[in-house]
């Protein structure tokens, strides 16, 4: 959970270059928070456990205000997590995130989340919190579905037992990360799914689309993306990711999850911030009804 300073700058800095901003606006976010408003907003039950610092009351606000169940939010000492974001005109983003009351997260509190969960439940993880791999092995020692949004990467992932989850979403970079190559696109997904062949691949890229490799169903499912303006690709990824979740939980088929996540992106990078961006379930449906994808399925 992190506050969100987004900056409207006519480029993204480079190295050693100062950018004068046309303008900065306040949202709430970080990749957990908008995930959880995501697949709230997307109809199933959400419980966030998380920290925040006494500066973020927005923070479990905008949790509640979208029907997440926020009872395992609680305050640390010190600031919120905070991310800096310059916003280009064409949408684009580079972000700085400085960790806070998310790298506070204590024994005590997973274990108020675990008592709360059982086999039938995902456990959505995004890398942005301490003491990940613990996490996992103690989900998975309870026989939890995990699902891990391995963003954003960094050199803890080498200790992660990536092979303990039910589901792994990265982007490119991230994939690439895991995968330790330089592919891209269906080459990469399936290196991955060789590296962990019990967890299913979901590899999501902008407006190239998303490629899943789903174990439990022995598919392989490529889906396009939709047409929309690009105003703000913040958040963009985490809407497709509650989608996504959303659909798993309601047992909905993969090809059609996938549309709707997809969906569900593009709307978002059609508006401005992360949380505020994330779209209604009946947005989400109106697009379904006006734009059609490609998508192919083939058996594994």
């Amino acid at each position: 959970m992190c506050i969100d300073y987004v900056y409207s700058v006519p480029n993204i800095a480079r190295e050693g270059e100062t950018v004068s901003s046309l303008g900065v606006t306040q949202f709430p976010g970080g990749k957990g928070l908008n995930q959880s408003i995501s697949a709230a907003l997307a109809g199933v039950t959400v419980h966030h456990h998380g920290s925040i610092g006494t500066d973020g009351e927005l923070l479990r606000s905008a949790l509640k205000e979208a029907g997440v169940d926020v009872g395992g939010v609680l305050v640390s000492e010190g600031d919120s997590g905070r991310a800096f974001i310059q916003v280009d005109g064409l949408g684009r983003n580079a972000i700085v995130i400085d960790g806070g009351a998310n790298r506070l997260v204590t024994a005590e509190q997973v274990k108020i989340a675990f008592n709360g969960m059982g086999p039938a439940d995902w456990l959505l993880l995004q890398n942005e919190i301490n003491d990940l791999d613990e996490v996992i092995r103690g989900g998975d020692e309870l026989g939890l579905k995990i699902a891990l949004n391995l963003a954003p990467v960094d050199k803890r992932i080498k200790d992660y037992p990536l092979d303990l989850l039910k589901l792994l979403i990265v982007n490119q970079v991230e994939g690439q990360a895991v995968a330790d190559c330089n592919e891209k696109g269906l080459a990469l997904a399936e290196s991955i799914s060789k590296l962990l062949p019990t967890t299913s691949i979901l590899l999501t890229e902008g407006k190239n689309g998303s490629i899943l490799i789903d174990c439990e169903n022995r598919l392989r499912v490529e889906t396009g993306s939709f047409g929309v303006d690009v105003v703000d690709e913040t958040a963009a990824g985490d809407a497709f990711v509650g989608y996504f979740m959303a659909g798993l939980v309601s047992a909905r088929e993969p090809g059609l999850v996938l549309k709707e996540a997809s969906a569900a992106g593009a709307l978002a990078v059609s508006r401005h911030g992360a949380a505020s961006s994330i779209p209604k379930r009946v947005d989400v449906d109106a697009l379904l009804g006006e734009q059609s994808i490609s998508q192919e399925i083939r058996a594994l």
